[in-house]
C-alpha cells in the first residue's frame, strides 16, 4: 500500500489483497470478540499471509474460520472443527487435516 491508496476510500482500492489486509486489521483492533472469516489468506502475498495468520493466532476472542488452505489450518492449530453440511462439531484432530487437503 502506498500513500495515495492509504488515503483513498476503501471502495476505490483495486487490490484484493490490500482490501483483505485492511479489513482484517480493522477487525483485529476493533472491540469485537468473535471474528467470522471466510478464506482470509486468499489473494495475499507470503509476507502478508504470515502476518494475517499471526494476528488471527494471537487474537483474544473466538475465531470462526472457513478455509481450504492446509498451511493456514496448520499454522492456527484449531481447537475445534465444525464439519459442514452436517454441522457436526468435534475436537480438532489431524484426521480433519486430510479433509482440508481434499477440499
Amino acid at each position: 500500500m502506498n500513500a495515495a491508496t492509504a488515503l483513498a476510500p476503501i471502495s476505490q482500492m483495486e487490490d484484493g489483497g490490500e482490501k483483505t489486509r485492511l479489513a482484517l486489521a480493522m477487525l483485529v483492533v476493533s472491540a469485537a470478540n468473535v471474528l467470522l472469516l471466510d478464506e482470509p489468506t486468499n489473494n495475499l502475498d507470503p509476507a502478508s499471509r504470515s502476518e494475517v495468520l499471526s494476528a488471527i493466532r494471537t487474537y483474544a476472542g473466538a475465531v470462526v474460520l472457513v478455509t481450504h488452505d492446509p498451511g493456514a489450518v496448520e499454522a492456527l492449530q484449531p481447537d475445534r472443527v465444525l464439519v459442514l453440511p452436517d454441522g457436526v462439531e468435534d475436537l480438532w484432530s489431524d484426521d480433519y487435516a486430510e479433509l482440508v487437503d481434499l477440499a
